[in-house]
């Protein structure tokens, strides 16, 4: 393929063209493969210039999703409705959307400035407005001191910059981002959020984004798309997900929750009071009465109203033991940095209770002292007594 003529670039540009983003309205989008469903009866409405992210583990339906948004495969039933424009039945490229690989794929014969001036070319787009392009999208990505580069001479994380260049070069109504960093270090990947999260905000763009990585998708996302089984859990904002989650899948998975045991002994405008197995009093912020399990029909009123409080690790604290929801002795103290994770056994628990605590680091227990551990109502969910299944949706 022969290079193209495009290496001088102009000493002044004018500022990118903000806004590029438009919505996409997914509808019933489902995908069988033999008599295993993928994906079943998906629906979301992502806004103009919204970062979305398909949070969930391997075969959750998260990638298949996005796939079928991108064109790559197509849906049983279902519609993807793009800035009004109907694209279902669309080959990929002519959605006119951008994607971008965990795999850079990066055509290793061409500069860097080839590579993302490649999309351009194909559209027939004027030398002197590819030049423009091209050079302003290198400029916003630090990348225009290495225009002439090849791929091999740049790092694993200049080469992904490379690649959201080449996406973001032709102004794509959606971005689809496969897991973009994930054969990343832990410190390149956090500069890289940083930068995505800027670039998108900066052009308005409209972002699907994949990970299996929860920091990540708290750090980058307007929302999040909780996925499991092929389903939604949860589609909320970070904030909400990690703090009142609606399941117990969420709660667990978002962030690996304590689930406390127990039973609603109180239910008032203010607060819901759990008593707890361990024969502690849990206070929880107010919520309707939980459901009981569907098999609860079969059990006596008093084995229904089971229920489990859940709560963060990091949203408890250590107390005198006479204070605390639960009094106990402290197991394990892990050292990470900037905090410390600990362990405390409940007395009066189940053998296999235990409840984990990350304390700030100057605040570390000591390992044998008896604590009390306490939650701010506000921080405290309660569910019906189902455990999580952390596996599912894998």
């Amino acid at each position: 393929m022969p290079e193209l003529n495009v290496m001088s670039e102009p000493s002044v540009r004018p500022p990118m063209t903000t806004g590029t983003g438009k919505p996409l309205s997914v509808t019933a989008l489902r995908k069988t493969y033999g008599g295993v469903t993928a994906v079943d009866e998906v629906s979301m409405e992502i806004a103009a210039g919204e970062f979305v992210t398909f949070l969930g583990s391997s075969g959750s339906g998260k990638t298949t999703t996005l796939m079928m948004i991108a064109g790559f495969c197509e849906p049983d039933s279902g519609s993807i409705v793009v800035g009004g424009r109907d694209v279902t039945r669309l080959a990929p490229q002519k959605r006119g959307l951008g994607f971008v690989f965990q795999q850079y794929l990066l055509f290793p014969h061409m500069s860097v400035w080839e590579n993302v001036a490649f999309p351009l070319q194909l559209r027939g787009v004027p030398k002197a407005e590819l030049r423009r392009r091209v050079g302003e999208t290198l400029e916003m990505a630090g990348l225009s001191a290495m225009s002439r580069r090849r791929p091999r001479e740049l790092s694993g994380g200049q080469q992904q910059r490379v690649a959201l260049c080449r996406a973001l070069v032709y102004r794509p109504p959606v971005i689809l981002m496969d897991e973009p960093l994930g054969a990343l270090d832990k410190k390149l990947r956090d500069q890289l959020q940083t930068e995505i999260k800027r670039i998108q905000r900066e052009l308005g763009l409209t972002v699907i984004y994949v990970t299996h990585d929860q920091e990540e998708a708290l750090v980058l996302s307007d929302r999040i798309a909780v996925m499991r089984d092929g389903r939604i859990d949860q589609f909320d904002t970070p904030q909400e997900l990690f703090e009142r989650p609606r399941t117990p899948f969420v709660a667990d998975f978002l962030g690996a929750a304590n689930f406390l045991p127990g039973r609603v002994e109180e239910q008032t405008a203010d607060h819901t009071l759990v008593r707890l197995d361990s024969g502690g009093l849990l206070k929880a912020r107010p919520q309707p009465a939980p459901p009981p399990p569907p098999q609860a029909a079969s059990r006596s009123a008093s084995q229904a109203a089971r229920v489990r409080a859940a709560v963060q690790p990091g949203r408890l604290a250590l107390c005198p033991p006479e204070h605390g929801f639960c009094t106990g002795t402290v197991e394990a103290v892990t050292y990470v940095g900037t905090l410390v994770r600990a362990t405390v056994r409940p007395l009066g628990g189940a053998p296999g209770d235990l409840v984990r605590l990350e304390l700030p680091a100057g605040h570390a227990p000591a390992l044998g002292e008896r604590v009390g551990v306490t939650a701010a109502p506000a921080n405290v969910s309660v569910f019906p007594d189902v455990v999580p299944d952390t596996e599912s949706g894998g």
